[in-house]
């Protein structure tokens, strides 16, 4: 089947056009020839460059890849059906029944816009960072710069790499803990899923501890309540951790809150007025 590259330009350019900044949590950045995003907003929020963007809206490029049209489909707020249409545009086979659910919604997308005052970072069933609001980037770090493996807090966890969070010998043994359980509960509900067996193949390779988790066979686990991160400007800043599932999906919204008129609350409200940005001298 030969890709219909008009399909998928216009489609596009249709979705791009129907997404205000506003709900894509941007300024409207002064006067617009049209009322939805811009095409370096979308290359931005997707990860893309703007070059290759031009050229899938123009028809030049015809083959995205699946991480690719997962990035847009999310950041372009697609709906279950128009993901599909999307995939069969680009002449790419949407992601299996018998795989992990990994598509964030319009819905849950909402939520992330709205909880301006709160860190949150999206996983799937396998630890995979899926995406944070601006406030939870700020607090781990932006991930998206990292390759796709060590944006998985699995991988993380038993593999090392790039990561702020801190924590003592208990919260660790609890972390690993209920992180094989979840590995091996998604295992037996997609052992097909190409990419959670992978990060499980490797992690068996890399790691002791998780192998001789894994071979237990641990039942469901609970982990640490609270978490610690090492801010490189604030310092150490400990935050209440909750994990919410998302229903009809593999999306878990780990929620980071502080109670009120606690130091760890000061310290999110300085975290919201540095952002991502990093102190001079």
């Amino acid at each position: 089947m030969v890709p219909d590259s008009n399909d998928l330009a216009c489609s596009l350019r249709f979705w791009r056009d129907r997404i205000s900044p506003a709900e894509a949590g941007l300024p409207a950045g002064g006067r617009r020839r049209t009322p939805g995003l811009r095409r370096q907003e979308v290359a931005m929020l997707a990860g893309l460059s703007v070059e290759y963007l031009a050229r899938l809206e123009q028809g030049h490029a015809t083959r995205p890849s699946s991480a690719v049209l997962l990035s847009l489909a999310r950041v372009l707020r697609l709906s279950d059906q128009e993901r599909a249409h999307l995939f069969r545009a680009a002449d790419q086979a949407e992601p299996a029944r018998g795989s992990v659910r990994r598509h964030i919604g319009p819905s849950v997308q909402r939520i992330l816009d709205r909880l301006t005052d709160t860190p949150v970072t999206v996983v799937d069933a396998s630890w995979q960072c899926i995406t944070s609001n601006a406030l939870g980037y700020a607090l781990t770090g932006d991930t998206t710069t990292l390759p796709l493996r060590d944006q998985n807090l699995a991988w993380t966890l038993f593999a090392g790499g790039p990561s702020r969070y801190v924590r003592n010998e208990e919260e660790e043994r609890l972390a690993r803990r209920e992180v094989v359980a979840d590995l091996r509960e998604a295992r037996s509900r997609y052992p097909k899923d190409r990419t959670l067996g992978g990060l499980i193949t490797d992690l068996l390779k890399v790691s002791a501890d998780f192998t001789t988790l894994w071979e237990q066979r641990l039942p469901p686990q609970s982990g640490p309540c609270s978490r610690t991160f090492l801010h490189p400007e604030i310092g150490p800043i400990t935050l209440d951790s909750d994990i919410l599932t998302v229903r009809d999906s593999d999306l878990r919204l780990i929620v980071y809150t502080a109670a009120p008129g606690s130091e760890a609350a000061a310290q999110l409200d300085l975290l919201a007025t540095i952002g991502l940005q990093r102190f001079s001298g």
